[in-house]
């Protein structure tokens, strides 16, 4: 795995401290839809139902029904996609669609009023060193952008 367990993991520690359940989504060797769709499923432990195409995802990514919060959680669920730069450099028109795929989801989850439960998507860059990414990723559904599309197909 790709992730550099220094910046990250202490995040991560402290969201699961504070109540929320985290996903750590590995996009490493990553060059395809099809092979986005099966990390994103076993990442996010999707159900069956879930196809592998976009509007199957957004759909998924607003229910999270399967993806419990912990007891006496007041957080969410945050999802931390590491190693994201190849696929986005290989399959740019794709990898825009996922962003705009996991920023509908945050602002779904952010719309549902305060107290409820959020999502909260980080694309995080890797540590210094060989192969490191440059710098850190933007967050999903920072200042919020016009969707592309309504809906996706395929």
């Amino acid at each position: 795995m790709s992730l550099d367990p220094q910046p990250l993991a202490p995040a991560l520690e402290a969201a699961e401290a504070a109540g929320w359940t985290t996903v750590r989504l590995d996009l490493d060797g990553v060059r395809g839809k099809a092979e986005l769709m099966r990390r994103c499923g076993g990442a996010l432990r999707l159900p069956e139902w879930v196809g592998g195409n976009w509007d199957a995802l957004a759909d998924a990514l607003r229910d999270l029904s399967w993806l419990p919060v912990p007891p006496g959680g007041d957080g969410g669920w945050l999802v931390a996609v590491t190693s994201w730069r190849g696929y986005a450099a290989a399959r740019p028109s794709e990898w825009e669609t996922l962003v705009e795929v996991l920023e509908e989801a945050v602002d779904f989850w952010r719309g549902r009023g305060p107290g409820g439960p959020e999502l909260v998507v980080v694309l995080a860059g890797a540590g210094a060193g060989a192969g490191a990414e440059a710098g850190p990723g933007p967050v999903a559904g920072a200042p919020p952008r016009t969707p592309r599309l309504k809906r996706r197909r395929g």
